[in-house]
């Protein structure tokens, strides 16, 4: 192979992760995928924790915010969200990888939450207000991103439906008299929209927030 860089490193160590889960990551294991020595990995990581930073530090390039953006707060709190909750959706790993990792450590991250931080000052909530918000913004989006059956990989289409109608059939089975919306509500309740799991989700966490600095 060609020269070795640590992004290449980075992409292989996040395939392993989201196929295999973070503990098959290993500098032994990365080095023979990528056909090298050890040692040759440990010039651009020394340790795993460094390799998990760059884990992270990746990850959260895709939705980093752009310098000298003019878009209103709103939009730009709202971009952060849907930023980081495509990263957890799209990499089963990255919720590990952020929970493993000292966020102070992943220049990205801290340029994200201090972004945050500086938006929720510019809608008029106060220092200890926009410290909560941005704790609430990353929990949401674990949240949402934590998804419903229906979001997990690996599964076939055959056994989501069954699992689907299953879950259906119990509700339905509960006494209407006593659990009348339950009972009425039960194909949404476990199966829902995919897309609109996400975007409601957003919207709910974003007029909040917007709700209450119209209140200031």
């Amino acid at each position: 192979m060609g020269k070795l860089t640590a992004p290449a490193i980075v992409e292989r160590a996040l395939e392993i992760g989201d196929a295999e889960g973070l503990d098959a990551v290993t500098i032994r294991r990365l080095a023979t995928d990528l056909g090298v020595t050890p040692m040759a990995l440990y010039w651009h990581f020394k340790n795993k924790e460094q390799l998990l930073i760059g884990l992270a530090d990746h990850l959260i390039a895709g939705f980093a915010p752009e310098p000298a953006d003019d878009r209103p707060w709103q939009q730009r709190l709202r971009g952060l969200l849907e930023g980081l909750i495509g990263v957890l959706r799209g990499h089963p790993c990255a919720r590990n990888v952020l929970e493993q990792v000292s966020q102070t450590s992943v220049p990205r991250f801290l340029a994200v939450w201090d972004e945050a931080l500086g938006l929720a000052r510019s809608a008029g909530f106060s220092v200890e207000e926009s410290c909560l918000i941005t704790k609430y913004l990353l929990q949401s989006a674990i949240t949402i991103a934590d998804a419903p059956v229906h979001y997990q990989p690996g599964r076939t289409a055959e056994e989501v439906a069954e699992i689907f109608r299953v879950k259906r059939l119990e509700l339905e089975s509960l006494p209407a008299g006593r659990y009348p919306h339950l009972v009425e509500m039960a194909g949404p309740m476990v199966s829902g929209t995919p897309g609109l799991y996400d975007t409601f989700g957003v919207d709910l966490i974003c007029a909040g927030i917007e709700a209450l600095a119209a209140r200031r």
